[in-house]
């Protein structure tokens, strides 16, 4: 449906990007999605695709062999990913995250080797945060590096790592205390370790192991796992940025840029559920008529159009912003927030007006039904988001005097 979530004011260049990705979705995505998904396959054909496409070096800049493209390109992209298959959007994202790590903070030497292998899809990223105990929490990291000599020596257990097994580097969250006296914030004493490793599960280097995939009620496909660190040796020189203490910082940039993304999943999601349903209800026939011509259908069809909509519109502002330079913390925030509640509700109407073969896994909505819950969690909860947007806002309206 070519009429809904329009963007203004974009480039020829911008444009053909996103014409061209359309069109491997729809070709090359969607006629196969559901399968993969049903035995959770990691789709690498797909993946293949995208990388000949330079989907995987779309934000590196040009002089490391990427597009140098913006985040509101990168969005886009992602939006007409996930209208063919979220988990094909998540696996780009988590290694757009790490590169784009490393392109704001990372040092020379880390740029220099890095990035050109990231954008041919060599190198394939991981970033690890979440720890079993604690979840949006993230001061209460456990994992820790001490200095030994030339090398930190990581300790600890991590948690719901995208990419966990086909992932070749990892950017790795782990409380530091050298060089930061006791008493010291929590959020002060964190670094970020770029832990390279073998693609697969079990010790995949010494000290270093992806116990197998997580099973999941959706969001298959994409690996999803735990990471243990046992006595894993990391040079110093793999610490991004080469100073300790920035870790939480440079995560939460990070996290910041992926938010946007998860909002563009969420749009990519509920439009491909809008135009499951609104092709379903000009074929499905009650009463002597489609149920598209009944009032009762029209309502939520036009309710779910509006969605997808203003989903999309809060998703390219807040990309926008974050391109021109300025803090977007709250237009981020906001747009996760949104376009995942409307995700959520869009395939649910979906899901309604097919009516009972919604729940078949013959129908597409299927699986969307099982996809959606995860943008309500990824990147931070709608608790998370409310109260990113609240202290904000108080920021922006506090009362002088």
């Amino acid at each position: 449906m070519a009429r809904l979530a329009q963007t203004e004011g974009l480039t020829d260049i911008q444009r053909e990007i996103l014409s061209t990705v359309r069109d491997f979705v729809d070709k090359e995505i969607i006629p196969v999605a559901t399968e993969l998904e049903h035995r959770d396959e990691y789709p690498t054909q797909i993946v293949e695709g995208l990388k000949e496409l330079g989907v995987f070096g779309l934000m590196i800049p040009e002089e490391y062999g990427g597009l140098g493209e913006s985040l509101l390109t990168y969005a886009l992209t992602v939006e007409e990913i996930a209208r063919g298959w979220m988990s094909v959007s998540g696996i780009i994202n988590t290694h757009f995250i790490v590169a784009y790590m490393l392109k704001q903070h990372g040092t020379q030497e880390q740029k220099d080797y890095f990035l050109p292998k990231m954008a041919a899809g060599e190198i394939r990223g991981a970033f690890s945060m979440s720890e079993p105990a604690l979840g949006s929490d993230v001061s209460a990291i456990s994992s820790k590096g001490v200095r030994d000599g030339d090398d930190y020596v990581l300790n600890g257990q991590k948690m719901w790592l995208t990419n966990g097994g086909s992932s070749t580097l990892v950017a790795v969250l782990c409380r530091t205390d050298e060089g930061h006296p006791e008493g010291t914030a929590a959020h002060k004493s964190m670094t970020t370790f770029l832990v390279e490793k073998e693609a697969g599960f079990g010790e995949v280097r010494p000290g270093l192991t992806i116990p197998g995939k997580i099973e999941k009620m959706g969001y298959k496909g994409v690996d999803t796992t735990e990471l243990i660190m046992d006595g894993l040796r990391v040079p110093a020189d793999r610490v991004l940025g080469g100073e300790t203490g920035r870790g939480f910082y440079h995560m939460m940039d990070g996290v910041e840029v992926g938010r946007v993304n998860v909002a563009a999943r969420g749009c990519g999601v509920a439009q491909r559920a809008f135009e499951l349903g609104v092709s379903y209800a000009q074929q499905r026939q009650t009463f002597g008529k489609p149920i598209a011509q009944h009032q009762a259908i029209q309502f939520k069809l036009a309710e779910m159009a509006t969605k997808v909509e203003a989903a999309h519109a809060m998703m390219v502002n807040a990309a926008r912003k974050k391109d021109s330079g300025q803090r977007n913390d709250l237009e981020a925030g906001m747009a996760k927030y949104l376009a995942s509640e409307y995700c959520k509700e869009v395939v649910e109407d979906a899901f309604r007006i097919h009516g009972g073969y919604g729940f078949s896994k013959e129908y597409e909505i299927e699986r969307l039904y099982r996809e959606a819950p995860m943008l309500l969690i990824g990147e931070g909860t709608a608790e998370i988001q409310k109260m990113i947007i609240g202290r904000r806002l108080l920021e922006e309206y506090r009362i002088q005097g």
